[in-house]
């Protein structure tokens, strides 16, 4: 019966099932790592964010420019504050608000974005602090700048005069006559009795959307091996009730077309055929033996109704 598993097309089939299922185990399998990795990495820079805070401030320009080693690590920048913008669109524990960022003009010339502290509601210029005057030492965590677009930073256009939807030196070149240092920093603590931005981990190292992608990836690597399983059995099953089918005699053509059996086959075929045929050659004996029997007997009932015998 299962003969039909040493053809060349089950052979076929049988090779590339044990190539392809070792095949999307692997992929998988390779697939959940670079998810596990990613699980990894955030995880250790959320930690190297929260150690950041115990180290010692360093200078801002010996930390430039920022990498996954120095982002979150503590900075220091001196100089005067100047214009203040308002960043839209940001949450903090679940609550909606804005940033409140201001940049600090320093002794290179060049300014450093120095996000203040957080508010919630809409954005409102009159509810945001004021900047202390004068010369001002900041210390903070650094932090790259953003990509509008990623991690949550929104691509807004045409916001009103006075805010900024990125806070990247791309952004602010475009609202201010001098340079923008490219980074920014988040104070320890909220300027003004507003609440303090937590430092973020570097980018590419969140679970974002990639890291979901590999996880997805997996379930369908090892979801194409229970796949080609069940197209296996489908078409072993198959071959199966085939072979017993030929065994009981079934051919498939007929069955499939509904074909009925021939005439004569199993009292199939019409009146007399078959025991009709061995009914006229019995009459044909009757009619042989008639003559034998004698004329008289015949032709007495022929007289009687009035029917002339036959001549004779």
């Amino acid at each position: 019966m299962y003969r039909f598993l040493l053809t060349p097309r089950w052979w076929a089939i049988n090779v590339f099932l044990l190539l392809s299922i070792p095949f999307c185990v692997f992929m998988g399998s390779w697939q959940l790592g670079r998810f596990e990795d990613r699980v990894d990495n955030h995880r250790q820079a959320e930690a190297q964010v929260a150690d950041a805070k115990k180290d010692t401030p360093r200078p801002l320009d010996d930390l430039l420019p920022v990498t996954k080693a120095t982002s979150g690590k503590q900075a220091t920048a001196t100089g005067r504050y100047d214009r203040q913008l308002l960043v839209p669109g940001r949450a903090l524990d679940d609550k909606d608000g804005y940033y409140v960022l201001t940049l600090l003009r320093t002794d290179s010339g060049r300014a450093l974005p120095v996000v203040r502290g957080w508010l919630p509601g809409e954005p409102d210029p009159a509810k945001a602090p004021e900047p202390p005057a004068g010369e001002v030492t900041v210390t903070g965590a650094l932090q790259a700048s953003e990509t509008p677009g990623s991690n949550g930073v929104t691509a807004r256009t045409g916001l009103p005069e006075g805010q900024t939807a990125a806070i990247s030196a791309a952004s602010l070149i475009n609202l201010v006559p001098y340079d923008v240092y490219d980074a920014w920093v988040t104070l320890n603590k909220g300027d003004s009795g507003m609440r303090a931005v937590p430092a973020s981990a570097p980018g590419g190292t969140g679970l974002d959307l990639k890291a979901f992608q590999n996880l997805g990836y997996t379930a369908e690597w090892f979801a194409f091996v229970g796949f080609a399983l069940f197209m296996w059995f489908r078409l072993f099953r198959r071959e199966v009730e085939l072979a017993r089918d030929a065994e009981l005699g079934i051919l498939p053509e007929a069955a499939e077309a509904g074909a009925e059996p021939k005439a004569g086959a199993a009292g199939g075929g019409k009146p007399g055929d078959a025991d009709g045929g061995d009914a006229d050659a019995d009459g044909g004996d009757a009619d042989a033996d008639g003559p034998d029997a004698g004329d008289d007997g015949d032709d007495a009932p022929r007289q009687a109704a009035g029917v002339s015998s036959p001549v004779q």
